[in-house]
């Protein structure tokens, strides 16, 4: 059974920092491309960065760009993301994915295959 789980989220002052992990089970990474997404209530889920974890080529949407940093652990089969100069705006549910084409690194939700359950971000002005 593929599971995903993430932790980490939290309430932060704007400002501040927060980091997201992704622990992955059922699958290896080194298979597998990696996304974090992220939904606010009444919107759609949307890509915030995704990796493919085959040659490390790294995508961020451009709000977090220079401020979030994808990152992973093969070995440990765990997926973060540091988050700096987090702004109230970045304030929704968090999740990870995996696609199982290994040189994706894209946010179409279509290409993931399995989803983590999500971890509340929130930031106050």
């Amino acid at each position: 059974e593929v599971q995903l789980v993430e932790s980490g989220g939290g309430l932060v002052q704007a400002g501040g920092s927060l980091r997201l992990s992704c622990a992955v089970s059922g699958i290896t990474l080194d298979d597998y491309a990696i996304g974090w997404f992220r939904q606010e209530p009444g919107k759609a889920r949307e890509g915030v960065s995704c990796s493919s974890t085959k040659d490390g080529s790294t995508w961020y949407t451009d709000s977090v760009k220079g401020r979030f940093t994808l990152s992973s652990d093969n070995a440990k089969n765990m997926v973060y993301l540091q988050m700096n100069s987090l702004k109230p705006e970045d304030t929704a549910v968090y999740y990870c994915a995996a696609s199982p084409v290994d040189t994706y690194y894209g946010p179409a939700i279509k290409e993931y295959h399995y989803w983590g359950q999500g971890t509340q971000v929130t930031v106050s002005s």
